[in-house]
């Protein structure tokens, strides 16, 4: 067949594909749609497809499998070495399965990731991935609302998929370490409503101090936020509150970077008048002079987990479609990621 009259056009029909290959327009509407058609059908429809270049309305495509190829992705910041590694492995596992990633950033508000919910549920997304910071029952409200498959990347909340890290024997590792040479603890961390970085690390590193025989103050613990900027300034705070300070945990590598600068700044020599630790082995962990000691987290693996169990909910949540309330509880899965300390020239 002589295909050379319709070879630059872009504007082809399924009928006009239909005719060219001598079949029903039904025929090629469940080639292209994955259903049943014989071998020799199917080699004439591929035949005429690859050579006039024809490309299938979305649109269409969309209207009867009812699936938009698009997944929402909702993330804290986008600043963040963390993040952009999780992020890194979301995108390389959904762009390998014909998926595009539609990028939230809530700045740290956690308004936003409500207000972001909300406007992927009306935008009917396939699926979502929420990288978790605080829940609130705004949240979880705008959780019960989702008509798709979500996956929570950061945090363990109970009721859904999650993928996590190991916070609390991560940071008491650590603990344990710091511990054998170090007397004056204080700590610069997060709001305990973010129960991963906030409440969890904070938790390890007391129960492992303690456990030490030693003692880390209430208010020694300063509560900033996630920027190099908090550490810098809540530095100069707890050696004001503690000049005895010996050792400064800090709960990201982020505000350890910020600590390490006004340190530097005031003359303090790191780690013989005071050790500091990280938490995530971001690029500032090895930027740091001296080098951070830190806990690495394996984040892009973490991104490729959440995008392929996602994969995997999308799959089963279609294939029950139309065939009655099925339980959502069977598909909750969990996922703990491991951790590995690494020690570095920061700390004694």
């Amino acid at each position: 067949m002589d295909y050379l009259a319709v070879f630059h056009r872009n504007n082809m029909t399924i009928n006009e594909i239909a005719k060219l290959a001598g079949v029903s327009r039904t025929t090629v509407s469940r080639y292209l749609n994955g259903g049943y058609v014989s071998a020799d059908k199917k080699s004439i429809i591929k035949k005429v497809i690859d050579e006039t270049g024809y490309t299938p309305s979305a649109s269409a495509q969309n209207l009867r499998t009812k699936k938009t190829n698009y997944v929402g992705v909702i993330i804290p910041k986008i600043n963040s070495d963390s993040i952009s590694r999780m992020v890194s492995g979301i995108s390389a596992v959904l762009s390998n399965n014909g998926y595009q990633m539609l990028l939230a950033c809530t700045e740290n508000q956690e308004t936003e990731e409500v207000k972001y919910l909300n406007l992927f549920r009306e935008n009917h997304v396939d699926g979502i991935i929420l990288i978790g910071t605080i829940f609130t029952p705004a949240h979880k409200k705008a959780l019960e609302a989702l008509m798709v498959p979500v996956i929570i990347l950061g945090q363990n909340v109970d009721g859904y998929s999650c993928i996590y890290s190991d916070d609390y024997n991560a940071a008491h590792s650590l603990g344990q370490e710091i511990a054998k040479e170090g007397h004056n603890f204080a700590m610069i961390s997060v709001t305990q409503r973010d129960i991963a970085v906030g409440y969890n690390r904070r938790k390890g590193f007391i129960d492992a101090i303690e456990e030490a025989g030693k003692h880390i103050p209430e208010n020694a613990i300063f509560e900033g936020n996630f920027t190099m900027e908090s550490g810098y300034n809540l530095t100069s705070q707890v050696l004001q509150a503690y000049p005895g300070t010996d050792t400064l945990i800090c709960a990201t590598d982020t505000i350890a970077a910020g600590a390490i600068r006004k340190l530097h700044e005031i003359g303090k020599e790191i780690p013989r008048d005071i050790q500091v630790t990280g938490f995530g082995d971001s690029s500032l962990a090895l930027a740091t002079t001296p080098v951070l000691t830190t806990v690495h987290f394996y984040y892009e693996e973490a991104g490729q987990n959440a995008a392929q169990m996602l994969l995997e909910e999308m799959k089963t949540s279609s294939n029950n479609s139309g065939k009655g309330s099925i339980d959502s509880s069977s598909l909750r899965k969990k996922l703990q990621l491991d951790y590995e300390v690494r020690i570095n020239d920061s700390t004694r």
